[in-house]
């Protein structure tokens, strides 16, 4: 019951669609689809698809208390300063009270970052002592679309179908079955002669 109730929610397996054009960075496969929506064609029947996911984190430094608390200040001051402003937009009297409480909203919200970033470090108790920043990424980006209107796509994108096949030296024929019951040698029917002319 579950699984047909998230069928439904979901909607049909896009992945099922054939494959209009394959790209080796989603940018390119972007492009392609902002062509077909550019020239009017119906996007809603293409999709993309990241083929051979991989995680990709790239470590940017050592994390320390320190460091924590640097980035807990800056946090907890933007957020604070917004929160001021905020308030002192709404407030009743915003002329004389709007500076006040940004002033007060960047201050407390400094110090709450501080005070966050330093115990949200302690908890980690050493398991992860670097700061790091990840990135989904695929081996190759493929964009699908509806067996109906790939034509259509194909002609708008300028693809050939099917695709051109790698120059080869063309096929080798296979070697012809030999009967195991056949004698070898010279084929049956054809005496030899014996060396030094006829008997």
């Amino acid at each position: 019951m579950s699984g047909s109730l998230g069928r439904m929610a979901v909607g049909p397996d896009v992945t099922k669609r054939p494959v209009l054009a394959s790209y080796t960075d989603y940018a390119a496969a972007q492009k392609a689809v902002d062509t077909l929506s550019d020239k009017g064609f119906p996007v809603q029947n293409v999709a993309i698809v990241g083929v051979d996911l991989r995680i990709v984190e790239a470590v940017m430094g050592r994390l320390s208390w320190g460091r924590s608390a640097l980035s807990g200040l800056f946090t907890g001051a933007w957020f604070g300063l917004l929160i001021g402003l905020f308030v002192g937009f709404f407030s009743s009297s915003a002329n004389n009270n709007a500076f006040p409480l940004m002033l007060l909203g960047l201050v407390y919200g400094a110090a709450f970052g501080i005070v966050f970033g330093l115990i949200s470090y302690a908890f980690t108790r050493g398991r992860r002592d670097f700061v790091s920043r990840q990135q989904l990424q695929a081996n190759r980006y493929d964009v699908l679309c509806e067996q109906a209107v790939i034509g259509q796509a194909r002609q708008i994108l300028g693809l050939t179908w099917p695709p051109p096949l790698p120059p080869t030296a063309g096929p080798v024929p296979d070697e012809p079955p030999r009967d195991p019951d056949a004698p070898s040698g010279p084929a049956a029917g054809h005496d030899t002669p014996p060396p030094g002319g006829s008997a």
